[in-house]
């Protein structure tokens, strides 16, 4: 397993969040590798985890899902991968005292390169699905709290996330209610919607 440190999009290291590559076994019977494995993955990320739910969807090609997070007493901590297809996973880094607060990350995950993201709290998740459809599977450390559940807008001009819509031939992108009516960033801040 190679775990990989992710640079906003202005080429800052974001402290927390990290590319996951598994090492894969390959050969003309198929593949094997380990999705999960707890100790090597504490020692990754320097900390205990305990996972208490796995989430699993299916999404067509230009769906948008995002930008997703729980608010500080139920937030999540997620470990994300793409099962079947490839998706274009992004985060924002909403944490008000960081030096890289409001950038964001992205990173492509597919069934191809198998690879997965660490995402700690303190930051919103999302992703636009670049194949004809995608299976994307996470693990949490905490319960769904619809309570706790905020979002903030895939298209907020202050963030200004680079989404490869054009690739797949698309001007906007496929969005549910709850992200086509996301507020701004500036709008969760005033609402003190941040950690």
């Amino acid at each position: 397993m190679n775990i990989e440190n992710l640079k906003s999009q202005k080429k800052e290291l974001i402290n927390g969040p990290v590319l996951i590559k598994p090492t894969v076994f390959e050969d003309n019977r198929g593949f094997f590798l380990e999705s999960w494995n707890k100790k090597i993955f504490e020692e990754a990320i320097n900390s205990k985890i305990e996972f208490v739910q796995d989430n699993h969807s299916k999404s067509s090609k230009g769906v948008l899902r995002g930008m997703h997070y729980q608010l500080p007493k139920k937030a999540q901590k997620k470990l994300i991968r793409c099962t079947y297809g490839s998706i274009f996973d992004v985060i924002i880094d909403i944490r008000k005292n960081s030096n890289t607060f409001g950038d964001w990350t992205c990173s492509e995950l597919s069934s191809e390169n198998k690879n997965q993201i660490w995402v700690p709290d303190g930051f919103a998740h999302g992703f636009l699905v670049l194949s004809d459809f995608a299976e994307v599977q996470y693990k949490t450390d905490n319960y769904w709290a619809k309570e706790y559940e905020r979002n903030i807008r895939w298209d907020d001009k202050k963030i200004n996330i680079n989404w490869p819509l054009e690739r797949i031939g698309l001007n906007k992108p496929i969005l549910g209610e709850k992200d086509f009516s996301a507020p701004s960033l500036e709008k969760a801040i005033y609402c003190g919607d941040i950690f």
